[in-house]
């Protein structure tokens, strides 16, 4: 008998998220891990990338906690603020039936704006591990004893020098915690870690062949300049001529922007993120399914649960933050044992992370060339041919020729007749977008060497600043259109607002000693 998210035993408000999330049925981790969490037992859990992994820890910690008690109850370390502002952001989105109110907390950012986004009666606290140990060995945090405790990506922690600080962390949180390690590998230093600071765990494994991303997708990427995304989507999307496809961007704002874009040029496209009605959302979806619609373009979590089996192209208008948002946007495409393809722009700052990400997801990522327009006219005209070959005779047709061969002859018919439908298709835009692979490592070059100079690390996308430690929350639980009807922090919050807006946060640098 197939397992159930019902047969779990979580509470009714986080039941309710689940389905309007559209999740169907538990991954393999979430299946494991959630009634261990919900038992109360410490858990090690290894799982790669795109398991499902922050469902299985935030669903059967949140349906555990007390919103009401206006203090921390879950505290989650991860790695990098990407991440932590994509844990934060799905977190939020489940629990907000339960009235569950996050916090992230990362470098670069006010203390003084975080810390008082804490008072105010966080739920859960997604942080990392550098911001979140200056706040505790100053003692800025009062009364911080969360029950629940989850160290995501631990490996990757590993990676970055984090261990040592993460041990320092765990001296300053209660002994009486229920602690949840999740990893995609488990390196001796990363078992140690666990003997240390979790207390007879059970253990979860999901193997490889779940967890890795789809064989029958062809995944690319192209390294473009920041300005030229939209015309590098309208050129691939000439170039590639997709039967069905998805956009993914970051925020709503950009969903707008682009889906009007391209409509301007000639595709058939709409956007779907959270902000818009439910009626308007199913009658796009609809369209979408029926083939009224080439495009969707969409935010992460507008896109959840969306069950289209006919996607032939997934592309990622921004690269993902995290490797798991990657793998999920990458899986609308490649379903029902059909062929699909994934196609990503990055700029030269993201080359290394998405090296990154195709290594994170055991991914063979293949680099590509934006095509000119001769290499998309040469396309259309081999593409015009066979639909010419194998097009069905129209009954007025003939009559049609008739007329024309009063004043033409039959090869100057033809040629005009080509001539008006390679017009209507010709593609626009600049000729060359994007960089040659020559350029390209001249790039990727002399940033490796500025990283060096500086003795930094890079992971992800350059920061300075800005408004980070997200405060979502919304009293009581209740909502209205996918807006919380309680109070909310006016300003930026770490790359979303607090109706579960993704993050368009810039990265940041991190040094292996000198982080956050």
């Amino acid at each position: 008998m197939a397992v159930t998210f019902e047969s779990f035993g979580l509470s009714e408000n986080i039941m309710k998220a689940i389905k309007e999330a559209g999740f169907r049925e538990p991954s393999p981790v979430q299946e494991q891990a959630i009634p261990l969490v919900l038992e109360g037992h410490d858990i090690v859990a290894q799982a790669q990338t795109g398991t499902g992994k922050t469902a299985a820890f935030g669903l059967p910690s949140m349906s555990m906690i007390d919103t009401n008690s206006n203090r921390v109850e879950i505290l989650v370390i991860t790695p990098t603020r990407e991440l932590a502002t994509q844990v934060s952001d799905e977190l939020f989105t489940l629990g907000r039936e339960s009235g569950v109110r996050t916090v992230t907390v990362y470098g670069g950012s006010s203390y003084s704006r975080q810390i008082g986004l804490i008072e105010k009666g966080a739920s859960v606290v997604v942080a990392t591990p550098g911001r979140l140990m200056d706040l505790l060995k100053n003692n800025r945090l009062r009364n911080f004893a969360p029950k629940i405790i989850i160290l995501d990506e631990a490996d990757e922690m590993l990676d970055m020098g984090f261990l040592e600080d993460i041990e320092k962390i765990f001296s300053y949180l209660p002994d009486e915690r229920q602690t949840l390690l999740f990893s995609a590998t488990m390196p001796e230093p990363i078992k140690k870690l666990a003997n240390k600071i979790l207390k007879e765990p059970k253990y979860v494994s999901v193997t490889p062949k779940d967890s890795t991303t789809n064989i029958d997708i062809d995944q690319q990427y192209y390294v473009i300049n920041e300005y030229e995304r939209d015309s590098a989507i309208v050129r691939l999307l000439d170039a590639t001529d997709p039967v069905k496809s998805i956009i993914f961007c970051r925020t709503k704002k950009e969903v707008d922007r682009l889906s009007t874009h391209l409509m301007a040029v000639g595709y058939t496209a709409k956007g779907l993120h959270g902000d818009m009605e439910q009626n308007q959302r199913e009658t796009t979806i609809k369209a979408f399914r029926s083939s009224q619609l080439e495009i969707l373009v969409a935010t992460d979590v507008a896109a959840r649960g969306l069950n289209v089996t006919d996607i032939s192209h997934v592309f990622n208008y921004h690269m993902p933050f995290d490797p798991e948002s990657y793998v999920h946007r990458i899986g609308r495409t490649g379903r029902a044992g059909k062929k699909g393809t994934a196609i990503t722009l990055v700029t030269p700052n993201e080359y290394h992370s998405m090296q990154r990400i195709g290594k994170k997801v055991g991914s063979n990522l293949n680099q590509k060339l934006v095509p000119t327009l001769l290499d998309v006219s040469k396309s259309r005209l081999e593409k015009m041919a066979h639909d010419i070959i194998n097009a069905k005779l129209n009954d007025n047709a003939q009559e049609l020729l008739n007329l024309l061969e009063n004043d033409l002859t039959l090869p100057e018919v033809a040629l005009k007749l080509i001539s008006v439908m390679m017009d209507k298709n010709s593609p626009q835009g600049p000729d060359k977008i994007g960089f040659d692979k020559n350029s390209l490592s001249g790039i990727i070059k002399r940033l490796a060497e500025k990283d060096r100079s500086k003795g930094n690390r890079r992971y992800g996308r350059n920061s300075r600043g800005g408004n980070g430690g997200g405060y979502r929350g919304n009293r009581g639980g209740s909502s209205r259109g996918g807006r919380s009807s309680g109070s909310r922090d006016g300003g930026r919050d770490g790359g979303g607002n607090s109706r579960g807006k993704s993050s368009d946060s810039r990265g940041e640098r991190t040094s292996r000693r000198r982080r956050d």
